[in-house]
């Protein structure tokens, strides 16, 4: 990577609120167990994790004018997230995000506060465009408006990376995966999109097929414990989970996206991604923290050689 080459993220900042008990978990009991309070946000914990990997980040997002601002400032300010053209909203509320582990760390139920991330607008984002149209790559989450997803994809298509998030929030790239350069979606959201159930290899492939004869350059598709699908037009990858002493998934993912987005300004190939990716998922996965503080390149690149992929044919 060149020094001028930098990734603008584009998405949710939050406030994380976690529990995982100690035992298994009994609904509708008070269970002890341990709870943590940290800085989330698919969004900010894509540009962190890019930051621990090396990569120059400009963080367009929205936060509010409250005591949680302070901190998200700071923690910006000492990762080395650029957020100089964040949106700080007058009188709102920064967002929450609460979620509940089970005792082996595989999040259980989560509820997520973001309306404020409604005020991430296409115009907002036009207020923006030269800082866009310098980045080499553009990450974004679907906490945005549907509306500034598609004002993204209108105008930095071939360049931009997006996670749905969630189920619920992937509809809003329905009409969008065809204009996108990857898409990294679990498998419940890749179903939501192809329109097609996954439940055995050959669905997963043809969900994988009908995403990209839309247009989509890449995509990949995480499936929990089972590991992740690569695909392009070139073929498709399979890569097992690598073996990790799991302390929290929450934050794999993103860890996932954040190293798919650095392989590609490096110019990785596909199965290399792939592998990278999955080292990275399982480094996030060793932290109780969404992101792993100790998360860096060389230690990505020292895991990947160990991940072992295969050709994914029918």
């Amino acid at each position: 990577m060149q020094e001028k080459d930098y990734a603008v993220v584009v998405g949710g900042i939050n406030i994380d609120i976690g529990g995982r008990p100690f035992l298994p978990m009994i609904f509708g009991e008070s269970n002890p167990g341990k709870v943590s309070v940290g800085l989330g946000g698919v969004g900010r914990n894509i540009a962190h994790d890019l930051r621990l990997m090396g990569t120059d980040v400009r963080f367009l997002t929205a936060f509010g004018e409250d005591v949680h601002a302070y901190r998200i400032e700071a923690s910006c300010a000492e990762t080395g997230i650029d957020i100089s053209k964040a949106l700080k909203v007058n009188g709102g509320c920064t967002p929450v995000y609460l979620y509940l582990n089970d005792a082996d760390g595989d999040m259980l139920m989560a509820v997520s506060d973001m309306e404020l991330c409604d005020s991430i607008t296409p115009d907002y984002l036009s207020s923006h465009a030269d800082l866009l149209r310098g980045a080499k790559a553009v990450a974004a989450d679907t906490n945005i408006p549907e509306e500034s997803l598609r004002w993204l994809a209108e105008h930095f298509g071939t360049s931009l990376f997006v996670d749905p998030v969630s189920v619920r929030k992937a509809g809003k790239l329905k009409d969008l995966t065809g204009m996108l350069h990857t898409l990294k979606a679990n498998i419940k959201e890749a179903e939501l999109l192809s329109g097609i159930e996954i439940k055995d290899r050959e669905s997963l492939v043809s969900a994988a097929q009908a995403i990209l004869g839309t247009g989509t350059k890449q995509i990949f598709i995480t499936l929990g414990k089972q590991g992740a699908l690569a695909a392009d037009r070139n073929g498709m990858l399979y890569a097992p989970v690598f073996p990790a002493e799991v302390k929290s998934t929450t934050g794999a993912g993103d860890a996932f996206m954040a190293s798919i987005v650095h392989s590609y300004m490096e110019g990785t190939c596909l199965e290399d991604t792939l592998r990278r990716a999955t080292a990275a998922a399982s480094l996030s996965a060793e932290s109780a923290e969404a992101v792993n503080p100790s998360l860096t390149s060389a230690k990505i690149l020292e895991r990947a050689g160990s991940v072992r992929t295969e050709r994914f044919y029918l």
